[in-house]
């Protein structure tokens, strides 16, 4: 009698709903640029003529490209930890979250992410990744768990 109840409940086929919607690698490009050109630009003109004066203060100075990615970095940090998105993100619906709990990130977390991104973003091995994965993870998202997803509007 067991033997026939164990064989009416037939198993169903489970289905692996996908938890998260995937950014495309082309929205992260863009939402890059926008990020470069809302936040990284102003930053850049500030220190250039504002508190050096002239762009031949700015290519002869040591410190000032290097006080430029680091004031992005901590906004973008800020932005990240904070809101899950930076304006260029926000523009394209992602948001960089936990790829486990799928919660926002935190400050330290996104300045790691960040610094890594600059390292993986020079040798291009990092930035390439993301072709061959189906999750469009890169090598800074794979280094701090992160994962760039599209937000349903």
């Amino acid at each position: 009698m067991r033997f026939r109840n164990l064989k009416k409940q037939t198993k169903k086929p489970t289905e692996t709903k996908q938890k998260y919607i995937y950014a495309l690698y082309r929205d992260r490009i863009k939402s890059f640029i926008t990020d470069m050109f809302m936040i990284y630009a102003p930053i850049l003109y500030i220190i250039t003529y504002l508190v050096l004066g002239s762009k031949e203060e700015f290519q002869n100075s040591q410190y000032a490209p290097l006080i430029a990615v680091s004031l992005y970095g901590f906004i973008y940090a800020v932005l990240v930890s904070k809101f899950g998105q930076t304006p260029g993100k926000k523009a394209y619906s992602l948001k960089i979250v936990d790829d486990k709990s799928g919660k926002n990130i935190g400050f330290l977390r996104s300045i790691l992410r960040f610094i890594i991104f600059l390292f993986t973003a020079t040798t291009l091995l990092g930035l390439l990744l993301p072709f061959y994965r189906k999750d469009n993870k890169a090598l800074h998202d794979l280094i701090c768990s992160t994962l760039v997803v599209k937000i349903k509007e």
